[in-house]
C-alpha cells in the first residue's frame, strides 16, 4: 500500500510522471507539463491502484501516490556551493 493522504490535503507534484490522466468520466492522457514540478494542489478522492484525484490549476487529474507528498514539507531549491560540483534538491522533514 502507498502514501495515505486525507481529502483536503494539500499535495506537490515532486515528479513528473510520463503521462497525466485527467480525472473526468471519459479520462484523457495529458502530456506531464500540464503540471509543473513542485505545484500544489488538493486531494479530492482516493482512487484503487493507490491514485489520488488532485485539484491542480488546470484541472483535476488522477496522480499515483509516487509523484505526490504533503506539501507541509519544506522543499527548497538547491543552494550554490563553492565546490563546483552539482547539488540535489535539499527535503526537509
Amino acid at each position: 500500500m502507498g502514501i495515505e493522504f486525507d481529502i483536503g490535503q494539500k499535495v506537490r507534484l515532486v515528479v513528473q510522471p510520463q503521462y497525466i490522466k485527467t480525472a473526468e468520466s471519459m479520462p484523457m492522457l495529458r502530456p506531464p507539463n500540464v503540471v509543473r514540478l513542485g505545484e500544489v494542489g488538493t486531494i479530492l478522492s482516493c482512487q484503487p491502484g493507490n491514485y489520488w484525484t488532485v485539484r491542480f490549476e488546470k484541472g483535476a487529474f488522477l496522480i499515483e501516490s509516487q509523484y505526490i507528498e504533503d506539501a507541509s514539507v519544506d522543499w527548497e531549491t538547491p543552494k550554490p556551493d563553492n565546490t563546483g560540483e552539482d547539488s540535489e534538491a535539499t527535503f526537509k522533514l
